[in-house]
């Protein structure tokens, strides 16, 4: 299991406020004018900036917005340069890190992540110690009690999807990054609400951990992410469903 459905759920609970609502929008906006500057601003020749648009619309970003965001990108209209990096390191427990962020700043930026990492216990890494353990993928997250097991394993797997996996009391699409977009059209097509659907990054090397080292790296893991210049931190860390539900109390 990748477990991602299970951190997902924490952080849509976590993200449920309207200033984490404001950072979500400023993570997009920057996803986007990069998605745009390397492919450029048609969406239908760039999955890469599809998947951005598409993932900025779920979270009701104005249109205004996600426009002026791909003109910034391809140069349109005048923006701040991002230079798009990576951090790796561990949380308690020997949880491994992988931190990605887009930066206007290389040494501001570097040094704060270092700070957060050892203010909450946690480590950086050399180059190349954790990213060889995640793999870029497709994730769609649908509600168990949304669609039968067998149709949507059938719909899933028809429309290019890798594996099906069940996840407490969801299910969990895993498909290749550029079939995600298809897999989530063909699940809408046949009336599947969806919960979510993104790329991310999963691992198969999961670590399991108790309650008290799961507070530990969830600290260490909102410090970072609640840093403006964080797009995204991916972990490696498994808890079971009785742990999740006292962490989500």
């Amino acid at each position: 299991m990748s477990g991602h459905s299970k951190w997902a759920t924490i952080k849509r609970k976590k993200a449920a406020t309207d200033q984490a609502r404001g950072k979500l929008f400023s993570k997009y906006i920057k996803e986007i004018t990069i998605a745009a500057r390397h492919g450029g601003g048609d969406l239908e020749a760039n999955p890469r900036l599809r998947t951005a648009v598409n993932t900025a619309k779920a979270v009701n970003m104005p249109a205004g917005n996600i426009e002026r965001a791909i003109k910034r990108g391809t140069g349109e209209i005048d923006g701040v340069h991002y230079d798009e990096m990576q951090y790796e390191g561990y949380a308690t427990g020997g949880v491994a890190l992988l931190v990605e962020v887009a930066t206007d700043n290389r040494n501001r930026t570097a040094g704060d992540i270092r700070h957060i990492f050892t203010k909450h216990g946690g480590s950086l890494a050399e180059a190349g110690a954790v990213s060889y353990l995640f793999r870029l993928r497709g994730v769609i997250l649908v509600d168990k009690d949304a669609v039968a097991e067998e149709t949507l394993i059938e719909a899933a797997l028809e429309a290019g999807a890798e594996d099906v996996i069940t996840e407490g009391d969801t299910y969990e699409i895993l498909t290749p990054p550029g079939q995600l977009e298809a897999v989530k059209d063909a699940l809408v097509a046949k009336g599947v609400a969806l919960q979510s659907a993104e790329l991310t990054k999963t691992s198969s090397q999961m670590v399991p951990i108790g309650e008290s080292a799961a507070g530990s790296v969830l600290k260490l893991i909102e410090a970072i992410e609640d840093h403006d210049d964080v797009q995204k931190v991916y972990s490696n860390f498994s808890v079971t469903d009785e742990v999740l539900a006292r962490l989500m109390r």
